[in-house]
């Protein structure tokens, strides 16, 4: 199955989602890769829908991308004797380590961390945002607060701390578990919740030795202040636009998002937009105007995939959801103007061969108009190199690799084939121009270009490039 667009849509399962059937019917409909959320999903669970996800996957024929999303450390405070405390705006209200029910003047709060670390003037978010409190007071006990603005808190509702960098890891006890539980399922990808440093992805790294790759949500102010170095360590980023909306000003997050989206792209990773893109189909058939444009706005930025949560997870109308996002997508990449605009994006190569050929066959095949950009990848990385370069040619990714295959499904243009690895250079050249033939990128006549390592299974040694003829045989021809 060959998609239309070069955007890929990353499809939360839930209760809405969760049967084969329906994970079939998502991916017809425009599904390259799906996320497990482990907020709300057990191990059992997870297991049953990777197995699910799997079955598909052999039944149409093409890898298919498993991000398991770790919840991260989720902060609450405790509970009211009636439930809930009725605040007003200018009043003092403690929040501190006394279990005793809450009531309205104070409430436990079960995270040391938070009362060691705060600092007066620092904020206190309370249910995203809607209770805005301010620390005035602190000792490692108790923090007495002002409210700012909002008059309900409840038992049990979200803390955020925007201006706070917490003494504590990105994963929790719960992360770890499941951690250990996703990586022997096989998934692609695990995302990290919350992280503030580059630091939180060293325990997951060296938990995971390679078994799956490791995307970075960013959804912290700290995180946003240490953008480059968390790039660097991280195999992909996503803009967890919720809850970074909640810590930091909501008129903040579209600048926000190009720059991550922007940084990510200058480094060759690929980056994900996620939360609230097609918020009102859950319960609607169709979107509103302003979210076909902000799902527009992503694929203008040149994001590598977009992403539907609830929409999909729980909503009414998934496969409707997952449909319009598609249909925005291609229509978007229709666009006159779109090449233009993902041009203008473009970072001149790295100083690597690697950056060097997949900038040579990028414009060698736009300049020459040729039907496709192959690249042969055992590790990915070739891969990622010519998605970097955003070519308007589309690229088939070849890979002997499954779990190659399966990873790039979340990244920009690329069409992943699984097939042996070639025997030599004319074997590689024939598979090349086969695929293209049988994939329906190419006729008999039209020309593709070819880069890999050379020698042959040389991870990461992009150094050739060449231009072949499809044959009438479907084979390759110089």
């Amino acid at each position: 199955m060959r998609r239309s667009r070069k955007v890929k849509i990353l499809a939360t399962l839930g209760p809405a989602s969760s049967d084969e059937a329906m994970i079939q019917k998502l991916f017809e409909a425009g599904a390259d890769a799906f996320r497990i959320n482990m907020s709300h999903t057990d191990h059992e669970t997870m297991r049953t829908l990777v197995a699910r996800i799997r079955a598909v996957e052999g039944k149409v024929g093409r890898p298919i991308g498993i991000l398991a999303d770790l919840q991260g450390p989720k902060l609450r405070v405790g509970t009211f004797a009636n439930g809930k405390a009725e605040l007003k705006p200018g009043q003092s209200f403690t929040l501190d380590d006394n279990p005793e029910p809450g009531d309205t003047t104070r409430v436990f709060l079960p995270h040391p961390e938070i009362l060691q670390s705060i600092q007066p003037g620092d904020r206190l978010l309370i249910d995203d945002g809607r209770l805005t409190l301010v620390a005035e007071e602190t000792n490692s006990r108790s923090v007495r607060c002002r409210v700012v603005s909002g008059t309900a808190i409840s038992d049990r509702k979200g803390v955020s701390v925007p201006d706070t960098t917490l003494p504590v890891g990105a994963l929790t006890d719960k992360d770890r578990k499941d951690l250990d539980a996703v990586l022997t399922t096989g998934v692609d990808w695990v995302a990290l919740s919350f992280i503030q440093r580059p630091e939180d992805l060293a325990e997951v790294r060296k938990v995971a030795r390679g078994r799956a790759a490791l995307l970075s949500k960013i959804e912290k102010p700290q995180a946003v202040a240490r953008l480059a170095e968390i790039i660097e360590l991280s195999d992909a980023l996503m803009v967890a636009r919720g809850d970074l909306g909640v810590e930091m000003p909501v008129e903040s997050v579209p600048g926000i998002q190009k720059q991550i989206t922007r940084a990510a792209r200058r480094a060759g990773k690929p980056v994900v937009v996620a939360t609230q893109m097609l918020e009102s189909m859950i319960a609607a058939p169709v979107p509103t105007r302003a979210e076909v444009s902000d799902v527009a706005t992503a694929v203008y930025e040149g994001a590598d995939a977009i992403m539907l949560s609830a929409e999909s997870a729980a909503g009414k109308y998934p496969v409707e959801a997952v449909s319009m996002m598609n249909a925005i997508s291609v229509e978007v990449e229709r666009d006159p103007t779109y090449p233009g605009i993902i041009n203008a994006q473009r970072s001149p190569p790295e100083a690597t061969g690697a950056d060097a050929i997949s900038a040579a066959a990028r414009q060698i095949a736009e300049t020459l108009n040729l039907s496709a950009i192959i690249t042969y990848t055992a590790s990915g990385t070739t891969g990622l190199r010519a998605a970097r370069e955003r070519p308007q040619v589309p690229i088939i990714a070849l890979s002997p690799v499954v779990a190659t295959a399966r990873r790039l499904s979340l990244v920009w243009g690329t069409h992943c084939v699984v097939t042996e690895d070639a025997t030599d250079l004319d074997d590689m050249v024939d598979r090349a121009c086969r695929i293209t033939f049988e994939e329906h990128f190419g006729r008999p006549g039209d020309r593709v270009i070819v880069t890999a390592g050379v020698p042959l299974r040389t991870p990461g040694a992009t150094n050739m490039l060449r231009i072949a003829y499809i044959g009438s045989d479907g084979l390759g021809g110089i």
